[in-house]
C-alpha cells in the first residue's frame, strides 16, 4: 500500500511538471525526505504525507472494511 500511495505522488507530481524542489517550497517538507519517500527508503509520518498531498491539491482518504473474520463473529 506504502509503494501504490507514492507511486500516486510521483505520478501527481508529474502530471503538474512539479520537481521535488518546487515540492520542497510548496509543502515545507524538505526535498531530501520526499526522494526518501518516492524512494520507498523512509516511512514517513501521516502528517508528513498529507502536507505533500495537500500542496499537490490532493487528499489522502482511508476507508475502513470490515474483515471476513470480524463479521463471523
Amino acid at each position: 500500500m506504502r509503494m501504490d500511495i507514492m507511486s500516486k505522488l510521483i505520478e501527481d507530481r508529474n502530471e503538474n511538471s512539479i520537481s521535488q524542489r518546487k515540492l520542497e517550497e510548496l509543502s515545507g517538507v524538505s526535498q531530501i525526505d520526499i526522494a526518501r519517500m518516492e524512494t520507498g527508503k523512509t516511512s514517513s509520518q501521516l502528517d508528513t504525507v498529507l502536507k505533500v498531498f495537500a500542496s499537490l491539491g490532493k487528499i489522502l482518504a482511508v476507508v475502513l472494511f470490515r474483515t471476513r473474520a470480524s463479521l463471523e463473529r
